[in-house]
């Protein structure tokens, strides 16, 4: 699917769906990453997560459509349009959207390695535990100040 076939599937589900036209802008940009798609306030214009469409197919792709084109419609007609707004949820329940859309295969993998990184102070040998790295330079032991060493790293791929 390109530019063009995305912007003509916008314009129909918008009109099925919502019953109103969908009178700007629709196409992918591979420089999203956390989210299926995002719409935006200034241009109006809506953007797609390609990935999506790659790895979880048409069906993923339509319910981020009507995501998107709840922000929209509701934002064009000076009604609440953000995630906490009753309209926005009231829309989105009408239109059967998804409140998130799923995960991609990759970022599963990616969250279920979970790795822990062991550090141990070099004065009084207390050991720490921690899920992110510590920039040793800068961070000292908490009980004596003693200098930091990172003693290995444990994960559970």
């Amino acid at each position: 699917m390109n530019n063009e076939e995305l912007q003509a599937l916008v314009v129909k589900i918008s009109l099925e769906d919502f019953g109103k036209p969908f009178r700007h802008q629709a196409s992918f940009n591979q420089r999203l990453r956390t989210t299926g798609g995002r719409y935006l306030l200034h241009t109006h214009n809506i953007e797609i997560n390609k990935k999506y469409l790659e790895q979880l197919g048409e069906q993923e792709l339509k319910g981020i459509i009507r995501h998107e084109l709840c922000h929209y419609h509701l934002h064009l007609e000076g009604k609440g349009y953000q995630h906490r707004d009753r309209d926005f949820r009231e829309l989105m329940s009408k239109v059967k959207a998804p409140r998130f859309c799923s995960m991609l295969p990759e970022q599963k993998q990616r969250r279920q390695i979970k790795r822990i990184l062991v550090y141990h102070c070099t004065n009084c040998h207390l050991v720490y535990h921690r899920k992110k790295a510590i920039n040793t330079s800068r961070y000292v032991c908490g009980k004596c100040r003693g200098k930091l060493k990172l003693v290995k790293e444990l994960t559970n791929s």
